[in-house]
């Protein structure tokens, strides 16, 4: 037998070294740089204290600019942060050992509890559940970025463990300092992500099993509703309505008695103390301990809130990052509630299917009340309503609203129709057989049951799914399951066979957890019932209140790694179940190892081994390289317009963080249609002067001008109107340049035709046009902008071009193909490098002869023209550093990030080769293949470019080798297909045709034209001949 403290010291011990295991595991394989989506964001705000999006994350920002200290090099800094997350996560790891340890030990016999084969269990437990967290794919991939997800899945880790601690003392007469200390951590939690709130309801569940006695399935239900209402309380109610009254309060004495602004919430923040301090005091002298406990817990519930204090001093500052401003209580309030994301409502809500029907509103309430919106006159010293909203909001008639809509997404209406099999042309609303499908085998099966199984079955690949056969799905690696749900396996491309995210692990995980939680059940149903209702409330009820789209711009499997966490949890006590089962054959210290060291050999050693490829992010600068080929592929005092996450985040980390173009006026377009951020534009930051607009704030407030309709007026038929008078139309009050619905005025301009003249002199002066192309500017550019209406961002963008007089340039990052994004200007455009500037040089997106037939119409992929000298020099600015020494996880992000740039590339060669600079298009097209080799970088069809100009260039030999290069990928992946059985036929058609498509048109006839060696052409043909012979089989069908 083992002594109670022996124990201990062991639990202790081990638990540290798994600590250690997970932090060098997340420190060898950190990202050294800043990562795609939101972590540019992130780095940037906490290194620099600054605002980002809503619902905020201050905690993490403040912990982030400490981590941050610990460098010396501005390089460095996004490593430090990075790390932070390496951290919380290695700690996620530790208390969750003590978590199964705990729990395990509660499962043992009284007679067996402290044998030394039992304690032997009860650690191997720990340490194989531990581990297998830590090798998790979804678990992983958050704890080596610069992401709030790994200090979310730590506070839930730990706030999990102090509800244990918390039920083994509550009885002690200090016992509820531990739920003091769950509340303070609680209070933290909103600094960081939400998400670390469900793990209310299981600590609840912990109490309610501890301290009742009669545990019946009534009361236990009546339990589970308690919890959900405390979740609700705390979420819902405790701090909106705290900072409601912090809003009204400051509102009220700056209004009423003329007090400075956050007055008001000073004051509330004085009553709040006072009525802590009071409160607590009385239930002290009234021996009032119950209410004395609750009173602390809301306090300490407040102390770790207070975080978020951060937020409005810091947007006070007027940061250069300062999402939404929410610089006072109201702002704050506002901030919190996601106001500018809409207010969904997940229970009873409007179906996609009102598009077809948007007059049809309710009959007696056709409109509600939207929020006011408050804003400071700084001039009066007061809070002015700018904005009552007042019926503005459509409320739609109940026959296209449902409950627990799944369907809402007007643009997603075919991939819902898709899914649950609704008639394309069906414009009716979806019923709720329906709709409960989409929830079940879209969201909860597809979505959550497919990132579950990533994690303890296998995985495909690193490619998003689209529910087809060949990307994003689950697989376990044997061969006869797999072939039962995605076709065959055999004779697989080595594309896809060395995917690094391709993952197999034979069901091991998911089997010891299935073991572990069906003995949990058995032995331990009160404990069970906890873990379930976190497993549920971090998986499912996540899934349901999100209410994902269908495909969603990326996976979406770190936001339920909580989920994951617990069947972790289960993992572990499949080790002691097992040890429990099999102990009776023989010495039990020896059984107790043999089960432990097989099982970590067979499921964290086996994950360990299969995801360390495709989660070491160590020595990667790739999400690095394309921020930096925007920036440097603009000319000085640029204003550049970006449109999404991933051209949006890494720039602000490149300028807040490294300091690199700081003379880049970064605009968001998105972002360009709220105030608060126009405002900020019209600031200077860093070397970046302010854009040039004649719009004021009260033209643009929130609630004005966010759409101006196309009215056309009987002056401007078949006219064009300067950009200047079009913007001093949409500026002015004048009452004929509103439309008056009897409701409201609606803004209108009265044509959609607009003229721009060119500054020629500012052009050349600003280096828009470099001298050699002086004769090709045009005086005036045309537009033809939206025939039905702007909204606000567009309007925006209009102003800038109607200001700027050619004295600054304009860029586009592209990867859009809505003409909006280029305010119309895609006949204008330049390609530098990775970005387009606007100069008054037409290349024409549709080309026509002399009789006005179309000969071609350009694509975003060949829109703009190039001039070579200063896109070659642009490249030549590049870091490329080790992106092509196959030591580096290429993920699907960064590949896709490569299109633009391999394709932007091979344009720059093509027009070298037009050139007849043959020399710098070999170059070029040399570059390119060598850091982003065609094998490693997927999107075949962009890679069709190397053949024909390499032939062009007199380069046959090179132009060869691409082409074996590309038919080796197309030959195996036509193998693989054969490979199908014929029922699949219809489900691979569109993917075969596609290869067949690019082999023949796209390889194939390119070599027939241009390589003169006869004997090597018809070897190419018969190759490709032999490759259709291989689906005979479907031809004879």
């Amino acid at each position: 037998m083992m002594t109670l403290s022996t124990y201990k010291k062991w639990n202790t011990i081990i638990g540290w070294v798994v600590f250690a295991i997970a932090l060098i595991t997340y420190t060898l394989t950190l990202e050294p740089t800043v990562s795609a989506w939101d972590c540019g964001e992130y780095i940037s705000t906490a290194v620099k204290l600054e605002v980002g999006h809503p619902p905020g994350a201050p905690l993490f920002q403040m912990l982030g600019a400490f981590f941050a200290m610990f460098t010396s090099e501005l390089s460095g800094i996004a490593k430090m942060v990075n790390f932070m997350s390496a951290l919380a996560s290695a700690f996620t790891i530790l208390f969750m050992f003590w978590t199964i340890t705990n729990l395990a030990k509660k499962m043992s016999s009284k007679e067996d509890e402290l044998s030394l084969g039992s304690i032997i269990a009860i650690l191997g437990s720990g340490v194989v559940g531990g581990l297998a967290y830590t090798f998790s794919d979804s678990f992983w991939f958050s704890a080596v970025e610069g992401e709030v997800y790994a200090m979310s899945s730590f506070l839930m880790a730990i706030l999990f463990w102090l509800g244990l601690k918390w039920e083994n003392e509550m009885h002690l007469p200090r016992g509820n300092r531990w739920l003091l200390l769950i509340c303070f951590v609680v209070g933290l939690s909103f600094g960081v992500h939400i998400l670390s709130l469900l793990v209310i309801p299981a600590i609840v569940l912990l109490y309610f099993f501890k301290t009742y006695h009669t545990i019946t399935l009534k009361t236990t239900a009546i339990a589970t509703v308690i919890s959900v209402i405390i979740l609700a309380f705390i979420f819902k109610f405790l701090f909106p309505y705290t900072l409601q009254f912090f809003s009204s309060t400051e509102i009220f004495f700056v209004n009423s008695f003329g007090l400075p602004f956050n007055s008001g919430s000073i004051i509330a923040a004085i009553v709040l103390i006072a009525a802590f301090y009071y409160g607590i005091r009385y239930t002290r002298k009234k021996n009032k301990v119950n209410l004395n406990t609750l009173i602390l817990s809301v306090l300490f519930i407040m102390m770790g809130f207070s975080s978020w204090l951060m937020l409005p001093i810091r947007a006070n500052a007027n940061t250069t990052i300062n999402e939404n401003n929410p610089s006072s209580a109201r702002e704050l309030l506002a901030y919190y509630n996601r106001e500018q994301y809409g207010d969904a409502n997940v229970f009873y809500d409007t179906y996609y299917s009102v598009k077809y029907n948007t007059d049809d509103l309710d009959k007696k309430n056709p409109y509600v009340d939207g929020k006011p919106k408050y804003e400071k006159d700084l001039k009066n010293n007061k809070y002015v309503i700018v904005n009552k909203y007042k019926k503005t909001d459509p409320n739609y008639s109940s026959r296209h609203k449902g409950f627990i809509p799944r369907m809402v997404d007007p643009s997603r209406e075919l991939d819902y129709k898709r899914i649950v099999g609704i008639p394309a042309k069906s414009q009716r609303k979806p019923n709720f057989g329906e709709n409960l499908n989409f929830m079940l085998s879209f969201q909860f099966g597809y979505m959550y049951g497919r990132y579950f199984m990533w994690n303890f079955a296998g995985k495909q690949n690193d490619i998003q799914g689209q529910l087809d056969l060949f990307n994003g799905n689950w697989i376990s690696g044997i061969d006869f399951i797999d072939e039962a749900r995605l076709g065959s396996q055999q004779n697989l491309p080595d594309v896809v066979k060395d995917n690094k995210g391709r993952n197999k692990y034979y069901f091991l995980p998911l089997i010891l957890g299935i073991i572990g939680l069906l003995y949990q059940i058995k032995f331990d149903k009160k404990n069970f019932y906890s873990l379930f209702l976190f497993f549920a409330f971090t998986g499912f009820a996540v899934i349901f209140y999100t209410n994902p789209k269908s495909f969603e711009v990326r996976e979406r499997d770190y936001a339920i790694v909580g989920s994951f966490y617990i069947f972790a949890i289960w993992i572990g006590f499949g080790v002691f179940a097992l040890y429990q089962y099999l102990k009776h054959l023989g010495n039990k210290r020896n059984i107790a190892i043999a089960i432990s060291a097989i099982s970590l050999l067979a499921v964290p050693a086996l994950m360990a081994s299969e995801n360390w490829d495709d989660h070491d992010r160590s020595n990667r600068y790739t999400t690095r390289l394309n921020a930096q080929s925007y920036l440097e592929s603009t000319d000085p005092n640029t204003i550049l317009f970006t449109i999404g996450d991933n051209d949006t985040f890494p720039l602000w980390y490149m300028q807040e963080v490294e300091g690199v173009r700081r003379d880049v006026k970064i605009i968001n377009t998105s972002l360009f249609a709220k105030d608060w951020y126009i405002d900020q534009m019209k600031r200077a930051t860093y070397e970046a002067p302010p854009i040039p607009s004649q719009l004021t704030h009260d033209k643009y407030r929130e609630g004005s001008l966010e759409f101006a309709y196309h009215v056309p007026h009987p002056q401007f038929k078949d006219s064009i109107i300067g950009i200047k008078d079009f913007m001093r139309w949409i500026e002015s009050d004048n009452p004929v340049t509103y439309y008056d619905t009897g409701e409201e005025k609606l803004k209108t301009y009265p044509t959609n035709r607009i003229r721009i003249p060119v500054n020629k002199e500012n052009a050349l002066k600003s280096g828009i046009v470099s001298a050699k192309d002086a004769d090709k500017m045009v005086d005036f550019i045309d537009i033809t902008i939206d025939e039905r209406g702007l909204p606000k961002n567009r309007i925006l963008m209009l102003d800038i071009l109607a200001n700027f007089d050619w004295k600054q340039p304009i860029y586009f990052t592209g990867g859009a193909n809505d003409d909006g994004e280029y305010i119309w200007l895609k006949d204008y455009l330049q390609l530098d490098g990775m970005s387009f500037k606007l100069v008054p040089i037409k290349t024409p997106m549709i080309e026509v002869d002399a009789a006005g037939n179309k000969i071609r119409e350009r694509t975003m992929f060949d829109m703009g023209r190039i001039d070579t000298e200063k896109m070659y020099n642009n490249i030549q600015k590049l870091e490329w550093r080790n992106i092509n020494s196959g030591k580096i996880y290429i993920d699907e992000q960064t590949r896709k990030n490569a299109i633009s740039l391999r394709n932007n590339m091979l344009r720059l060669a093509e027009t070298f080769a037009n050139e007849n600079n043959f020399e710098k298009a070999e170059e070029i097209l040399d570059l390119s293949l060598e850091k982003m080799p065609i094998e490693q970088f997927d999107h075949y069809s962009i890679a069709l470019g190397y053949p024909e100009i390499y032939y062009q260039i007199g380069k046959p030999e090179k132009a060869r080798k691409t082409v074996e290069t590309l038919i080796k990928i197309l030959q195996q992946k036509l193998l693989w297909y054969s490979t199908y059985d014929i029922k699949y036929s219809n489900i691979i058609i569109d993917e075969l045709q596609n290869i067949l498509l690019m082999y023949k048109r796209g390889v194939l006839e390119q070599v027939t034209s241009n390589d003169r060696d006869t004997v090597y052409v018809k070897k190419l043909q018969q190759d490709f001949m032999n490759s259709m012979k291989l689906f005979d089989h479907l031809m004879e069908e």
